[in-house]
């Protein structure tokens, strides 16, 4: 939970949101808060994201191979925990455009706005892709151990050396899976004790990471964002080694103050609320941009919030009431939306009887779900100012393919 809070501050503070000219727009607010970039070293946690999914992934398909059932439910189950509140933040926004459009919003703002809500999605497809990935690269672990990772990283660190030489920006797109999978196998790591056991190599991830980012800062291309772009080179899109070595450190950070952490959460009451909060997660990070779009366009046009200079003093001092006003609005959206989903619960995992074609259905379901998530990452809600609607059919096949794949033994989900 502490994860999620720190990528929501992130957004709501490196996003800013704008209004001229009757205009809608975002911009990175790391452009004109020089010093900022060195605050990303704090607010970029999404690689605690994909350690914990490791972990969480391993324990998971470690119990279902115990059960002695497939990958197929298994995989559909997982997808399914994620793709049901996903599928509900893309009928939302599907919904917004369409009224939006009826009531003659200008189509650039609403592309704007569409983008803006869709941004964060990226971290969808590369996710599920990795759990697809999951029973691989857990026998590869269980194999190999810490090779795997560095691996991995040796491999990231090659992509980045033929984008920034050959300039063959296409070939950067492998580390989004290289990269991220990297703090994925230390999640399995992490779960089985490989990387704790004994506890300096938490240590010693941690100080290896920390030299290898000092070096690629100073005297490689690398920018010190961890958040956003570069002007020549950025470490998120796609993901650098130089956001790898980071990754080390941090998660080696983590991991080093777990025993302490463990005995804080000891009490059961404290254990129990934070387990309530973690449920919130997938919600939280879906809809933490929504309260922006809904401030920026009530209060902008209408004068009642001043827009001072990005980056000036006036800015900064805003920026405590911009954050307490958007969290009043996230909370209550946040309870709102978690009501609405709790009948999906009650949705099956799978409908009719599995088949030979059970697994070859799922992995058509992954391909489609994850095509229609990269679009929506990139062009947003509104391209053009215009529902995609072919991006959403490709979503809504891919879903249906995913339930029709077959009913899961006992209705598990995995």
């Amino acid at each position: 939970m502490c994860a999620i809070g720190g990528v929501v501050l992130g957004h709501w503070l490196l996003v800013s949101i704008t209004y001229r000219s009757g205009h809608l727009s975002g911009l990175d607010a790391l452009q004109y808060v020089g010093w900022g970039r060195w605050l990303t070293l704090l607010l970029q946690v999404m690689t605690v994201f994909f350690v914990v999914g490791g972990y969480a992934n391993a324990i998971s398909w470690t119990a279902h191979q115990q059960r002695g059932e497939g990958w197929t439910n298994w995989l559909r189950g997982r997808m399914l925990q994620l793709l049901w509140p996903t599928t509900v933040y893309v009928v939302v926004g599907a919904l917004a455009v369409t009224v939006a459009r009826i009531a003659g919003v200008d189509m650039a703002a609403l592309a704007r706005a569409g983008w803006l809500a869709t941004l964060h999605l990226w971290f969808l497809p590369v996710y599920l892709l990795l759990i697809a990935l999951t029973p691989l690269l857990l026998a590869a672990h269980r194999r190999w151990g810490l090779a795997v990772p560095a691996v991995m990283a040796v491999a990231a660190a090659g992509v980045d050396a033929v984008v920034l030489g050959p300039h063959l920006p296409l070939i950067g797109f492998a580390n989004y899976l290289l990269v991220w999978g990297t703090m994925h196998q230390w999640g399995f790591a992490w779960q089985d004790g490989t990387l704790t056991r004994p506890r300096w190599r938490c240590g010693m991830l941690s100080a290896v990471g920390a030299m290898l980012l000092t070096t690629l800062l100073v005297w490689g291309p690398f920018p010190v964002s961890m958040i956003g772009t570069g002007a020549r080179v950025g470490n998120t899109t796609p993901p650098s080694i130089a956001l790898l070595a980071f990754a080390a450190t941090q998660t080696g950070l983590l991991l080093a103050v777990e025993p302490a952490v463990e005995r804080l959460l000891a009490h059961p009451w404290r254990w129990r609320l934070v387990s309530r909060l973690n449920r919130t997660v997938v919600t939280v990070y879906l809809w933490h941009m929504t309260p922006v779009i809904i401030v920026a366009g009530t209060f902008y046009p209408t004068g009642v919030m001043p827009q001072p200079t990005i980056g000036s003093a006036q800015w900064w001092a805003l920026r405590p009431a911009w954050i307490t006003l958007l969290t009043a609005l996230l909370v209550p959206l946040t309870v709102g939306v978690m009501r609405t989903q709790r009948p999906l619960r009650l949705l099956p995992a799978g409908l009719g009887a599995a088949g030979w074609w059970s697994p070859a259905l799922v992995l058509c379901a992954l391909g489609a779900i994850v095509l229609a998530l990269v679009r929506l990452a990139i062009d947003g809600f509104a391209p053009g100012g215009h529902v995609p609607a072919l991006v959403l059919a490709t979503y809504v096949c891919g879903l249906l393919a995913a339930l029709c794949s077959g009913r899961p033994p006992s209705g598990r989900t995995g």
